[in-house]
């Protein structure tokens, strides 16, 4: 008994030093010395761990934020700054104010409840979108309100604050079946607490793994039945950092913690891989200092775009963007990640400043995995919904993410006790030139003629990258000077994969489920899925809008009418209802599809419109049955329209963790509302299938697909003829510096 006693006592130490190791050291994995010397905390320039769901994130100790220099931009003094739009995010004072409020405002004010109430949400209340339609630069500011949701003994609370008089003007607590965005410290947290938890902290030793080596992920679990409901509960997984900074290739398989994220005490633990290694570190690392030396391919060298002149763009109160002939304002938001709004382009022929859209964002991101095995079949995150893509955005590598004479915008976020902080350099605008063309012609020498006109194609880009523990999102919108508006998202980062006993397909039985692709000596890469769904309310040149599908048919000449046997013809057809505008892309049924203004014609009398021209996407093929389709019900189309509500702006509803799919763009649609010359909201959902290559460790290279806003009868004809060449007077003469 005594000799247990001495053996339990000398365990229990080990652990302690291993955690107070862990709290200093370890968990917080990025290291000053790597970037910035005088790193502090998730306030200061470099500090790429603070939103990821693997990172402890200590609370930030400012809010004041002094930044480095950023190229091409004005240093913003966050604890000064003032709104100058009505939308205008938050600043620092407005969401310390929106605090005071809340706190001395019951039940959030009494003292039993003080320590037990988490703010999840603090973003501007934006005014009503007829008074912001109506507002003109020198009006008096309309009046600032702050949205907040706060989750209080297990209930979300959504409140309307009036920044101006200091009063919650509405309250309502919600009767969803789902829970808020998670905070960073939920997310944080969540990663420590098994290690509190001695059965867990022994299964990790019995693996044979050093807890100083633990690194951890805190999974959403999506709802699989009424066993989840009445408490948030998460899911965590861990892996092995030794002999490598690339852990998640060095999964600590079928080794699953169910914890309740609350009250951070372990639900239930299921551990069902002791048989299948963690896989090797060696080859895994991919940083620049561990792998060049390695490369036996020609190194690439330098490369700058450079503008002798500037850039053409500029950045007025520190949202407005204005730009050749697009204006458009800009700001961070901790859950859609960019928001763009009030975009309006100039009319070449009468200068007027013309609306194409009020509102575009990331609305939603639901990235299901193909595994039903008990340690995968709930990884079918909503990134946006669950974890928020705009703070899970990291501060953008200057002359890697965005190029010279890029702007950079920081984003500014309340913790969870409503202490506001910043997210440096969020969001970088550029204008980029990759020598494309923007229109040419040139003559044949038959014609005598010898003409030769080409215009380049320059364009302004709007660019965030979110890393979502392992994955990475690049999400650019990108305008263009003849009108059209591409929205692009890039996946990088690095696989979520599965470890296995197999070090070689000659070893896997024939009927064998691997759910993917043997990556490397014991790792699998599962296959999965990406969609990305994007609210787009548009406004072309004006609120009241139609949807019309332009069916490209297959028509046959009759006998003896020409040499021909068929054609294509267009049929319009207008959509009168939201069933009626549910698209799913077919490709021997094609269409293009439009967003008119029937009141609005050109000279020669076709209506305005801008229209959807999709590239690769992919579409959904689970059951929709399956219940993490029935909460990703919005992918079931890549298309949906439906009216105009302020209320209806999240794809996955308000509420979407642990949410069960009844509040989503899918429900919604039922409801067949009219959509005929109203204001409308298109919603686009962009797909990628993803069946993992070997090509994708230790990291992936970067695949990409966008679709198009394209003006279609919008202007009277080609906006860009004024569009000037390039001559070489007016750029540098630049030499390469002579050679070694």
């Amino acid at each position: 008994m005594e000799s247990a006693r001495v053996t339990l006592l000398k365990f229990s130490v080990l652990v302690l030093v291993v955690l107070l190791v862990l709290f200093f050291t370890r968990l917080p994995i990025y290291h000053p010395s790597d970037k910035d010397a005088n790193f502090l905390d998730c306030t200061t320039y470099y500090s790429p761990w603070c939103t990821s769901k693997n990172r402890f994130q200590p609370k930030p100790k400012l809010y004041l934020h002094t930044p480095k220099p950023k190229p091409s931009s004005m240093t913003i003094n966050h604890d000064t700054q003032v709104p100058n739009h009505p939308l205008d995010p938050l600043t620092i004072q407005e969401i310390h104010k929106t605090r005071s409020i809340l706190t001395s405002y019951p039940p959030f004010s009494s003292s039993s409840s003080s320590s037990s109430f988490a703010i999840h949400t603090i973003v501007l209340e934006e005014p009503d979108k007829e008074l912001v339609l109506n507002w003109k630069k020198g009006d008096p500011l309309l009046p600032r309100q702050a949205s907040v949701i706060v989750l209080l003994k297990g209930k979300s609370h959504v409140l309307i604050i009036d920044l101006d008089s200091g009063q919650v003007i509405n309250h309502v607590t919600s009767s969803s079946n789902g829970y808020p965005v998670m905070t960073i410290e939920d997310m944080s947290s969540s990663t420590w607490a098994p290690l509190s938890d001695a059965t867990f902290n022994r299964t990790i030793v019995d693996r044979g793994i050093n807890l100083a080596d633990l690194a951890c992920l805190p999974i959403s679990t999506g709802w699989f039945g009424k066993k989840e409901e009445n408490r948030r509960l998460i899911k965590v997984q861990c892996y092995s950092l030794q002999g490598t900074a690339n852990f998640y290739m060095r999964p600590i398989e079928g080794l699953t913690v169910l914890l309740d994220m609350d009250t951070k005490k372990v639900v239930g633990i299921s551990d069902m891989g002791r048989d299948i290694p963690i896989p090797k570190a060696e080859n895994t690392d991919y940083r620049y200092s561990k792998v060049n030396k390695y490369s036996k391919v020609r190194l690439m060298k330098p490369i700058s775009i450079e503008q002798p002149k500037g850039p053409s763009f500029e950045i007025e109160d520190g949202h407005l963007v204005k730009w050749v002939n697009w204006e458009f304002h800009l700001k961070p938001d901790p859950r859609a990640g960019v928001i763009i709004s009030r975009a309006m382009v100039r009319d070449p022929d009468t200068g007027e400043l013309r609306n194409v859209m009020y509102k575009g964002m990331t609305s939603e991101l639901f990235v299901p995995y193909m595994d039903p095995t008990d340690a995968w079949y709930f990884k079918t995150y909503m990134d946006a919904g669950e974890y928020g893509f705009g703070l899970q955005a990291m501060p953008l590598d200057p002359l890697n993410d965005c190029p010279r004479n890029a702007y950079y915008m920081d984003g500014v976020f309340p913790t969870a006790d409503g202490i506001p902080y910043v997210r440096s350099n969020m969001i970088c605008v550029f204008e980029r030139y990759a020598g494309d063309i923007g229109w040419r012609h040139a003559e044949s020498p038959i014609t005598g003629m010898e003409i030769r006109e080409v215009r380049p194609k320059v364009t302004l880009v709007v660019r965030m990258a979110a890393s979502v523990a392992n994955y990475d999102y690049i999400v650019d919108w990108e305008f263009q000077t003849d009108g059209l508006i591409r929205i692009k998202v890039g996946l990088s980062g690095i696989l979520m994969v599965k470890g296995t006993p197999y070090v070689n397909m000659n070893q896997v039985p024939e009927e064998e489920k691997l759910y993917g692709t043997l990556l490397s000596e014991n790792v699998i890469g599962v296959i999965h899925d990406h969609y990305v769904t994007f609210y787009l309310d548009m406004d072309v040149d004006g609120s009241n809008n139609s949807f019309v599908k332009v069916n490209l048919v297959r028509e046959e000449t009759s006998p003896g009418e020409s040499p021909r046997r068929s054609y294509l013809k267009a049929n319009r057809h207008v959509a009168k209802t939201e069933k009626d505008a549910q698209i799913k892309f077919k490709l021997y049924d094609p269409s293009e599809l439009h967003v008119i203004n029937p009141s609005k014609l050109t000279r020669i009398g076709n209506p305005v419109g801008y229209k959807v021209v999709p590239a690769g996407t992919a579409a959904s093929i689970l059951d929709p049955k399956d219940p993490p389709q029935m909460r990703g019900a919005f992918t079931n189309n890549q298309v949906w329209v439906t009216p105009y509500n302020r209320n209806e702006q999240w794809a996955g509803g308000l509420f979407v963790y642990q949410s069960h799919g009844e509040d989503t763009l899918a429900v919604w649609s039922e409801k067949n509302r009219p959509i005929e010359n109203k204001d409308i909201v298109l919603w686009y959902t962009l797909g990628f299938h993803h069946v993992p290559c070997q090509e994708d460790f230790p990291i992936m290279p970067t695949v990409s697909s966008s679709f198009d806003l394209k003006p279609v009868n919008f202007f009277e004809s080609n906006p860009i003829l004024n569009i000037p060449p390039n001559f070489e007077k007016d750029l540098p003469v630049c030499r390469a510096a002579a050679s070694a």
